[in-house]
């Protein structure tokens, strides 16, 4: 009798094993997604799990292993079952019975800007008895754009103030939403966006903002995201990059016309309002400052060239070489005006002096 049921206990065992290893990942959806295609660099998103096994066999134990990077790292509970190397490895554990489907929604805090992906999950099964495992590679297709944070908007008024000043000339045509010179009585023919809401409510009558005026508006920022010295400073070409995200945001909301271009990234043409934003955002995401990048002065160089009148330059770079400073220079030689804005650690940082034509804007870390 007990050889019996030895030898039934081991048909059970053979006879699961054999119908693990062939249904096991029957009817196994596995689905990985990020809940939001864009998010800022220090926002809180979240991954999204679905795990539905379709068939009338129930699944124990099944692992789902996902890789992803290291600069998007899990939180709260989700950082239980992470470890992090050099990218951040998920491994969640699920249990279900037949025709089931579960979801688990995983936050994770946005660490640094950039382009990530997750193109596939490790997935281990096992049988009855945990004995056995059995794996499988699936696809997951899924993306994330980490926009640079957007910097403080008292800081940004005061490079705004710098552009304005270059701009700002006595041919008076056109207003410049920059430079904010006073309040007076609403007349039909202005923007509503100009009225002052909060004044007029103090008063009798509509109000509205009056600003200094300017000539044709075109701007082309230069960004520099080259770091090829002894001691790498990656915090600073970040931060340019992240002026450059500010600074462009402010300027297209005011429907300026702007260019970005720069030695790590496609140009990018934005004229027609702030919904063209997402598209410099995002590829000011992909801009991958490891990669070797032209030097500025060679892209200030070729600029020179095809420079034209009533354009404002602005020059966001760190590097402050010779040949940089002989390249921005020579951009301001025939009358055009540049703004040369350098991310520096501390104010007390030595920056170039009485450059003719260029005005230099030291923005400081944390400052």
């Amino acid at each position: 009798m007990l050889l019996l049921l030895f030898a039934g206990a081991g048909a059970f065992y053979l006879l699961q094993h054999i119908i693990y290893k062939k249904y096991w990942n029957t009817g196994l959806g596995i689905e990985a997604e990020f809940e939001a295609r864009s998010a800022y660099e220090g926002d809180v998103s979240y991954l999204r799990e679905e795990i539905t096994n379709d068939k009338p066999l129930p699944l124990p134990a099944l692992e789902v292993n996902l890789a992803m990077d290291r600069a998007l790292q899990f939180s709260g509970e989700a950082k239980e079952n992470a470890n992090v190397t050099d990218q951040s490895y998920r491994r969640d554990i699920f249990s279900l019975f037949m025709r089931q489907r579960v979801i688990r929604r995983l936050p994770f805090v946005c660490e640094k800007r950039g382009y990530y992906e997750i193109t596939k999950a490790d997935v281990i099964g096992y049988d009855f008895f945990f004995r056995r495992s059995f794996h499988d590679d699936r696809k997951v297709a899924t993306a994330l754009y980490v926009y640079p944070r957007l910097l403080d908007t008292h800081r940004l008024v005061l490079l705004c103030k710098a552009v304005s000043g270059m701009i700002i000339t006595q041919n008076r045509l056109f207003p410049d939403p920059f430079c904010f010179s006073g309040i007076r009585d609403y007349h039909p023919s202005d923007p509503m966006h100009h009225i002052n809401w909060k004044a007029s409510a103090k008063g009798q009558g509509l109000l509205v903002n009056q600003f200094d005026s300017t000539t044709n508006i075109r701007m082309r920022m230069i960004l520099d995201t080259e770091d090829s010295g002894i001691v790498r400073r990656e915090e600073l070409t970040e931060e340019g990059i992240r002026i450059a995200a500010s600074l462009a945001s402010r300027i297209v909301k005011q429907k300026m016309e702007l260019t970005v271009i720069g030695n790590g990234m496609q140009p990018i043409y934005l004229k027609d309002g702030a919904g063209q934003i997402q598209t410099l955002y995002q590829e000011l995401s992909r801009i991958d400052i490891r990669m070797p990048a032209k030097r500025l002065f060679e892209t200030l160089k070729k600029e020179k060239e095809k420079i034209q009148s009533g354009v404002v330059y602005v020059v966001i770079s760190m590097n402050q070489d010779p040949e940089t400073v002989k390249a921005v220079a020579a951009m301001a030689e025939n009358g055009c005006p540049v703004l040369w804005v350098i991310p520096v650690q501390v104010s007390t940082e030595n920056t170039p002096e009485n450059i003719r034509g260029v005005n230099i804007f030291k923005w400081e870390m944390n400052g």
